[in-house]
């Protein structure tokens, strides 16, 4: 599956938990790219038998007593999964001398331009022989990736009988691990932060050095929030011999999952810089990285591999999706919040879906439910929350710890807890309880101890009940992460319908009020900072003044670089779909973000 030649110009990036861990299946025929999340090996066990029965492949399971099991049970996975995608796309590619459907429907789905539609329709209309489109196909027909991903700081160490196992089995090693080893010639993506021992682990696997051909048969993508990150990350890599693919930028805050907000660099500016700077950025990293490769006697390449640069969160029409590709020389878009509402491509159960189909911008939101500590993208009515409010009310805190993946917090021990399990919760309500706080204060506390909700259970769920897979551990309540563009979209959509919307074939989206992907953005960050200044205590330190400043001094430089992008593109920014005055929006941004400023003074 080829890297160098992706027939698509948007991917689907990783959704929770669970909602893409089947997506490669369906659509990487296609030659739509994916990503899989590597946390949950149980729910990937539970998978890999439900889709070795659907196709007729062998079985057989991997139980948590075999030794190094997470890391097996994922190359498993991962392995089953690409055997699925060669075995459809296979039979795609063939289908010319039977049924097309599938065949046209790759064909239709890609954008206009594209090489391979404008020479398959010449052929087709040039009446060729099946013999020859048949092996003209199977030249330039090119798979979507199966791409994965590790959250970086999700990197807990494992224990045995009161024993710390070494770091090796740590759960981002083994899932790291459990990628280096499979058959996949793809991509890792790294999220979520540097974490120096895993990207170091990098360097145990031959497949992310280049062989004698000059390939790299596994690649790694890093997603960046800001280019001073992208930059240190990349250097660090390459003195390693490790070669960065993509640099995936990601927004702060206007995106799905967990949304880690940044110092108020917005967007925008952000793949400004990358643009600006991408080739120094390749000349810097190449040159570190040749100098490692030699001192490790591996293969050194005579030009730099190439660098791919893409961006995602919040991206919702063509204009958008268009204007970013051409004006920052991006690669790829990355389209997730949308797909959730698009069965064929992406699993969720009938009820969350409809959760979703009917979620207003009200019921879109950034909570703390999450036990990371981190703010977390949710919707309103989900069941998971339901369930923890009943709960809650009842008086009965916390959730059974069966999973452990978000067991991070060394509180009671050595061995991490999770902030939304029984035992913490239990533990801190006590010690509550013991400070004699006024019933609001006590209430208060209270609340932002038990708001946590069991993330490892909630974000798997959806693909087990849908599917009808064993869900005793997990439950029926769920956990569901859309960015707040899910507002926009009504759904349900047939795949077609939204890669058609994509590529501005047709417009699927029925209201006119969408803002544009960078006012959201800049209004979501100046919300953050305003709830930021007031939950602080007064007077206010040193510290936290030159927080603020740093904050707004990005925010407002943002909004500068807005004003002379948008009245420089103008015309490329006007959307169809949409009745925003995008100065207009801007001007009463601006206004917004003085008043903050007046706020603290």
């Amino acid at each position: 599956m080829s890297f160098y030649n992706n027939p698509h110009t948007f991917h689907i990036p990783v959704l929770g938990l669970c909602y893409t861990m089947d997506t490669p299946v369906k659509v990487a025929h296609y030659g739509i790219s994916s990503v899989i999340s590597l946390v949950d090996d149980i729910t990937m066990e539970k998978m890999r038998e439900f889709y070795c029965k659907k196709f007729n492949l062998p079985f057989q399971s991997i139980p948590t007593k075999a030794e190094d099991h997470r890391a097996k049970r994922i190359t498993a996975y991962l392995n089953t999964v690409q055997e699925i995608v060669s075995r459809k796309f296979e039979d795609l590619k063939n289908s010319v001398s039977h049924t097309e459907e599938e065949l046209r429907k790759y064909i239709d789905m890609l954008p206009e331009m594209s090489d391979i539609k404008l020479k398959f329709n010449q052929m087709i209309n040039a009446g060729e022989m099946k013999q020859k489109l048949s092996d003209w196909l199977n030249e330039n027909l090119v798979a979507g990736e199966i791409d994965v991903n590790i959250m970086s700081k999700l990197d807990r160490d494992r224990y045995e009988n009161g024993e710390k196992l070494p770091s090796i089995y740590s759960d981002a090693q083994s899932a790291l691990r459990g990628f280096a080893m499979s058959d996949l010639s793809s991509s890792i993506v790294l999220s979520a932060g540097m974490n120096p021992r895993l990207y170091s682990y990098l360097e145990e696997f031959e497949d992310f050095f280049p062989n004698e051909q000059m390939e790299l048969k596994k690649k790694v993508i890093l997603k960046v929030s800001d280019y001073r990150s992208a930059l240190i990350q990349g250097r660090f890599l390459a003195k390693k011999g490790i070669w960065v693919s993509e640099y995936r930028v990601e927004s702060g805050l206007n995106c799905g999952g967990h949304a880690f907000a940044t110092d108020g660099f917005l967007m925008g500016p952000v793949l400004e810089e990358f643009k600006q700077n991408k080739d120094q950025l390749i000349e810097t990293v190449h040159d570190i990285y040749v100098k490692a490769l030699a001192e490790k006697g591996k293969p050194v390449p005579e030009k730099p591999f190439l660098m791919k640069i893409t961006a995602q969160g919040g991206v919702g029409s063509n204009t958008e999706h268009q204007f970013l590709l051409e004006y920052y020389n991006l690669d790829s878009i990355g389209w997730g919040t949308p797909f959730l509402v698009v069965p064929e491509a992406v699993t969720v159960d009938e009820q969350t879906l409809e959760v979703l189909v009917n979620a207003k911008e009200e019921d879109l939101y950034l909570s703390e439910v999450s036990p990371l500590g981190v703010l977390f993208n949710n919707v309103r009515g989900n069941s998971m929350d339901k369930r923890k409010e009943a709960m809650n009310k009842a008086g009965k805190y916390g959730f059974p710890c069966t999973k452990k993946y978000l067991a991070l917090f060394p509180v009671f021990g050595e061995e991490g807890t999770c902030t939304a399990s029984k035992e913490y919760q239990q533990k801190k309500i006590q010690e509550l309880r013991e400070q004699n706080l006024s019933q609001m204060e006590f209430d208060k506390e209270l609340n932002k101890i038990t708001d946590k909700a069991c993330l490892c259970n909630g974000l798997t769920a959806s693909i087990l009940v849908a599917n009808d897979v064993d869900h005793k551990m997990e439950g029926t309540d769920v956990s569901i992460c859309p960015g707040p563009n899910l507002a926009y979209f009504s759904g349900p959509y047939s795949l077609k319908q939204m890669v058609d919307h994509i590529y501005g074939r047709t417009n699927i989206m029925e209201r006119t009020d969408r803002p544009n992907l960078f006012v959201k953005e800049l209004k979501m960050y100046i919300d953050y900072l305003g709830a930021k200044i007031d939950e602080t205590m007064k007077p206010v330190t040193d510290k936290q003044k030159k927080y603020f400043d740093t904050f707004q001094e990005n925010l407002n430089k943002g909004v500068e670089y807005y004003k002379e992008l948008f009245q420089k593109c103008k015309s490329q920014l006007e959307d169809s779909t949409s009745k925003n005055n995008l100065m207009a929006d801007l001007e009463k941004l601006k206004l917004e973000l003085a008043n903050l400023k007046a706020k603290l003074s």
